[in-house]
């Protein structure tokens, strides 16, 4: 009984890993989409908010030239 137990779960095994290799080559588990418009736009807002942040926080220390 152990015996065909071990032989079932080893052709289980084999088969799972044959449809799993088929399946990654045929075809791709999903598509990559484009950013939308709406997207873009709060991405550049983001990082312009960031760079005004930078700047005034340069411009509250006067000691300091440099805005990195």
């Amino acid at each position: 009984m152990a015996n065909q137990l071990e032989s079932l779960v080893a052709t289980i095994k084999s088969k799972m890993r044959a449809l799993k290799k088929s399946k990654s080559s045929s075809a791709k588990p999903y598509i990559k989409m484009d950013k939308s418009s709406s997207v873009k736009v709060e991405i550049r807002s983001r990082k312009a908010r960031k760079l005004i942040d930078k700047t005034l926080k340069a411009a509250d220390r006067p000691g300091k030239r440099t805005v990195s």
